[in-house]
C-alpha cells in the first residue's frame, strides 16, 4: 500500500501548515471567529458551499479534504463548528431547500449565529422512526403541529428545530411525512429537560401543541420528508475525521498515563496499562489504514455502503476501551464527578460515562451489527 501523495498535494499541504502557523499557532489573540472566517476564505472549511451562503467554494476534492483535516488536528486549530445545523440541516437545504431558505437559513448556520435542534426521535418512534406521530396540518397557509419529540438535544437553547411531522395521515408511513422547519420561539412548544447520568441535561422532552409555522417553511414537497431526511452532500467526503479523533482520544490517554502513578510508579510503567496501550494503539493505526482504503476506492469511484457503518462501530467501541483504562488509572477519582471546570482527571468519568451512549446515538452498535452482518454480508436474519 503506497500511503504517498503526490508533489502537488504536499505543496497544498504546506501551504495549510503555513496558513495555520502564521494565523493560529504563533498568534497569542486567538479569536476563533475570525480565525475561521480567514479559513473559509482561503477555502479550507465548508468547502462545499457556495460563497454566498457563507462558504468555502470549492471544486470536492478528496485529498486536499483529507490533507485539511491532518494538519488543522495537527495544529489543534478549530475547524468547522459541529453540530446538527452545520452537519445536517445546511447540507439538506443545499440540497433540497428553496433559494429563499438557503439565503437565510445556511450562512448565519455555518458562522454559528443561529443553532438547530433536530425532531426526529418520539416515544415509541426511535429505531422505527417512519412510525411517527407527530401530526402537521395546513390551515390558513400555516402548518399546525400537534405532537411530541424526544431525546432532544440542545433544544433548550436552539433558536429553531428541522422536524419530521406526519402530514399525510392516509399514505404509507414512509410517505407520508414532511421536513418541517420550526421557530423555537412559537407559542405551544413546551421543553422539558432529561437529566443523564452524567448530570448534564443535554437532552429534552419537547411537546408541540398548535404550533405554527408558515406553509413554506417546508423542505422538499410535501409527503416527502423521509427523502429529503436522508439526503447527503453531493460531493466527497473525507474519510479521516473518525481516525484523527481516535489519535487525540488516545494521546490524551497517554499523558493521563504518564502523569498518574500506579504502585509507586507512572502508570505508563504498568505491563497492563502498556499492553492495552499498545492494543489501542494497533487499533487506532488499523482504522487510520482503513480510511486509506476507503478515501482509494472514493478516489475510484467504488461506494460501499457498509464502512460508514464498521467507521461508526469501531469508533463507537474505540472510545469505550480508552474511557475503561483511564478509570483504571486515575483509580478512586473515577468515582468523583467532574468539577464546573472539568479540568481534572476526574473528567474522564464523564468521559467512560458518555461513553456508554456512542454505542446508542446515531444507531445503536448491536443494530450496526445487524446490518453489516445482513446486508454486508448476506448473513441471514
Amino acid at each position: 500500500m503506497d500511503l504517498s501523495f503526490t508533489a502537488e498535494y504536499e505543496g497544498f499541504r504546506q501551504d495549510v501548515r503555513a496558513f495555520l502557523q502564521a494565523r493560529w499557532i504563533d498568534r497569542a489573540d486567538r479569536d476563533v471567529r475570525a480565525f475561521r472566517a480567514e479559513a473559509i476564505g482561503r477555502g479550507y472549511l465548508y468547502r462545499a458551499f457556495p460563497k454566498r451562503y457563507g462558504g468555502g467554494e470549492r471544486p470536492a476534492d478528496v485529498i486536499e479534504n483529507t490533507v485539511i483535516v491532518e494538519e488543522f488536528a495537527r495544529a489543534r486549530a478549530p475547524g468547522e463548528v459541529k453540530g446538527m445545523g452545520t452537519q445536517m440541516l445546511a447540507p439538506t437545504l443545499l440540497d433540497r431547500g428553496e433559494e429563499w431558505q438557503k439565503e437565510r437559513f445556511i450562512a448565519p448556520t455555518l458562522a454559528g449565529e443561529i443553532s438547530w435542534c433536530q425532531g426526529y426521535s418520539e416515544p415509541g418512534a426511535g429505531s422505527d422512526l417512519a412510525s411517527l406521530r407527530t401530526r402537521g396540518d395546513l390551515i390558513d397557509g400555516e402548518w399546525v403541529i400537534e405532537g411530541q419529540k424526544v431525546w432532544t438535544s440542545f433544544a433548550k437553547t436552539a433558536d429553531y428545530m428541522f422536524a419530521l411531522v406526519r402530514t399525510e395521515p392516509d399514505a404509507p408511513k414512509h410517505e407520508g411525512l414532511s421536513y418541517l422547519l420550526i421557530d423555537m420561539k412559537q407559542p405551544g412548544i413546551d421543553i422539558r429537560p432529561l437529566k443523564q447520568i452524567t448530570g448534564e441535561q443535554e437532552f429534552n422532552e419537547v411537546f408541540l401543541s398548535g404550533v405554527r409555522t408558515p406553509a413554506d417553511w417546508i423542505v422538499g414537497q410535501r409527503g416527502q420528508g423521509w427523502e429529503v431526511s436522508r439526503t447527503l452532500l453531493r460531493h466527497e467526503r473525507n474519510m479521516l475525521g473518525g481516525s484523527e479523533r481516535l489519535a487525540k482520544l488516545l494521546d490524551s490517554l497517554v499523558k493521563l498515563a504518564r502523569r498518574r502513578t500506579r504502585n509507586g510508579a507512572p502508570a505508563i510503567r504498568d505491563p497492563m496499562v502498556r499492553d492495552r496501550l499498545a492494543a489501542l494503539s494497533a487499533k487506532a493505526e488499523v482504522q487510520k489504514l482503513s480510511a486509506y482504503t476507503q478515501l482509494t476506492r472514493e478516489l475510484k469511484g467504488v461506494r460501499d455502503p457498509m464502512l460508514p457503518l464498521l467507521n461508526k462501530l469501531a469508533v463507537s467501541e474505540f472510545a469505550g476501551e480508552v474511557a475503561a483504562l483511564a478509570m483504571e488509572i486515575i483509580e478512586s477519582d473515577a468515582l468523583m464527578m467532574p468539577g464546573e471546570d472539568r479540568r481534572g482527571d476526574e473528567k474522564w468519568t464523564m468521559q467512560y460515562m458518555n461513553s456508554l451512549a456512542a454505542g446508542i446515538a446515531g444507531g445503536t452498535s448491536n443494530i450496526q451489527r445487524n446490518i453489516i452482518a445482513e446486508r454486508g454480508l448476506g448473513l441471514p436474519r
